[in-house]
């Protein structure tokens, strides 16, 4: 596979502030340093929060890969993720991701199997792999038994 290039460009527009965009995706996402440092703003993406949602997005995205890949049936994936920020040697960095997936099953004899996805998944993940941060996953496997109607 050749390299592949993704482009961003963050533009300030006041106080602690900015834009995110890029020219390969419409419209932006606002950022702004978060509420827990001086002057930060609540409500807004930060950098934390967008380093951490790489990594969840990621886990999704490579779930659904491998789950199309292995023809695994499933109803659903919701991936909750804590990003930790702590300060180490005077720095502050990330220094760890909680990832905590539930995968929605409909059949019992499909849970050990759609564990192995989930585990398939977190070595798979470029993001992560990509990162020292520690990123740790706490897997569910829920089975989803099928409604009954009467007739």
């Amino acid at each position: 596979m050749n390299a592949h290039t993704f482009n961003v460009s963050v533009i300030w527009e006041q106080g602690r502030q900015g834009r995110l965009i890029s020219p390969e995706i419409p419209g932006s996402i606002e950022v702004a340093t978060p509420p827990q440092f001086p002057e930060g703003i609540p409500e807004k993406w930060s950098p934390e929060h967008l380093y951490t949602a790489a990594a969840v997005s990621c886990f999704m995205t490579t779930f659904l890969a491998i789950a199309d890949f292995s023809k695994f049936t499933y109803d659903g994936l919701r991936c909750d993720a804590e990003g930790i920020l702590d300060k180490e040697e005077g720095k502050f960095r990330m220094t760890a991701i909680r990832l905590k997936p539930v995968l929605r099953i409909g059949n019992e004899k499909d849970r050990e199997r759609g564990q192995r996805i989930l585990e398939k998944t977190k070595a798979a993940c470029l993001i992560s792999n990509s990162m020292i941060t520690e990123v740790s996953m706490e897997p569910t496997v829920e089975v989803v038994e099928a409604m009954e109607v009467e007739v």
